[in-house]
């Protein structure tokens, strides 16, 4: 394990890989090897030393390894945790393994754990990783990396500076709830201080197969919800991006600031005062929504964070905020109204719908 006196890194973090997956030529929906992402942040701190990597496919893990200097490989991730005495465990597989393997990495003693989002298939089975990491003292964070990001950085400085007075909305577009929808309803939680939801109400429309990483994704939702603090929030997806038509927008007494506005030209951040007819474009040196670096920054935080004993941003706990509002999403589509929260429903709602026969999507044509 890692020790630092004065923030001088003494020694070093053994870090292993369960799901290595391929090196991602063409990122798809089939598969983005995000392994390697996680791989290339670990490799560029002096902390840490990848030593071992699992994946059922031998020679994906051995390409992996090859890239990454890995000297041990297995096709069996229980194995490599018995064996190899971990630091951190970075988990890069579907949505659900990750409840299981996230429960193995906590009890076979390894320090900490970073685990690809959304968080797990079921509620329950988020829930379950948190409990499990608490109870063994296991730091767990997921990879909500677009906070590290400057457009989401200086829209939240500029929103606590009071530059659009007092938050009264966060608001977001995107594909679905679920797989990009876990990063946009944890950047609301971030904008909004990590303050949990009251309530929630919601509609879907599942006509179209939709599925991510083996997981069953709306076409498209409309979502209310209330924060404890009177803030609302606003999720429309799929063809009903635009209207929101920006990737987060935030509403504030005195102002409006929105990040990632659609159109050909636009800022990736701006502003608009109230009394003042234009929106102020601000500089993000260039980065956009999605990167570069984000992922860097983020394992970077989470190392540092382990070191000293404490959570990161992307801990468990703030991503259980994020996905109970999506569960609750797909149940009130099922009780066809509100649903307060603490979430109740331990299961997923549109997974039980569709395996119910309540919705029936037509069958996705083959790639």
């Amino acid at each position: 394990m890692t020790i630092s006196v004065e923030g001088k890194i003494l020694a070093t973090f053994r870090v292993g890989f369960i799901g290595t997956g391929k090196k991602p030529l063409r990122p798809g929906r089939l598969g983005y090897g995000m392994a390697h992402h996680h791989a290339a942040a670990y490799k560029a701190l002096p902390s840490c030393e990848i030593v071992a990597c699992a994946d059922i496919s031998r020679e994906n893990a051995e390409a992996f390894a090859s890239i990454f200097g890995a000297r041990a490989i297995y096709t069996d991730y229980r194995e490599m945790l018995a064996k190899e005495n971990l630091d951190i465990v970075s988990v890069c597989t579907w949505p659900r393994l990750h409840e299981e393997m996230v429960v193995a990495a906590a009890e076979a003693g390894v320090k900490g754990i970073y685990c690809e989002k959304p968080m797990a298939d079921t509620w329950r089975g988020a829930k379950r990783m948190v409990e499990v990491c608490e109870k063994n003292g296991v730091k767990l964070a997921f990879n909500h990396q677009r906070r590290y990001g400057a457009p989401f950085r200086k829209a939240k400085a500029l929103l606590d500076a009071g530059e659009i007075g007092k938050l009264e909305q966060v608001a977001f577009a995107a594909n679905n709830l679920y797989d990009y929808g876990s990063h946009s309803f944890d950047l609301c939680n971030y904008l909004n201080d990590e303050r949990p939801a009251q309530w929630v109400i919601a509609q879907i429309d599942y006509r179209q197969e939709n599925l991510v990483f083996g997981a069953h994704n709306e076409n498209q939702a409309y979502v209310l919800w209330q924060y404890d603090n009177g803030v609302f929030g606003v999720a429309s997806t799929g063809p009903g991006a635009g209207l929101i038509n920006c990737h987060h927008r935030l509403v504030g007494s005195d102002g409006v600031i929105e990040i990632g506005p659609y159109g050909e030209g636009m800022p990736v951040l701006r502003i608009k005062r109230r009394g003042r007819g234009d929106w102020e474009p601000i500089d993000c040196g260039g980065e956009n929504c999605h990167g570069p670096g984000y992922i860097e920054r983020a394992i970077a935080d989470f190392v540092e964070k382990l070191a000293r004993g404490e959570d990161s941003e992307l801990c468990g706990k703030n991503a259980l905020r994020a996905t109970e509002i999506i569960f609750a999403a797909w149940e009130s589509a099922r009780r066809r109204g509100r649903v307060d929260l603490p979430l109740d429903a331990e299961g997923n709602a549109l997974e039980e719908m569709v395996a119910k026969g309540e919705l029936t999507p037509e069958p996705a044509q083959p790639a």
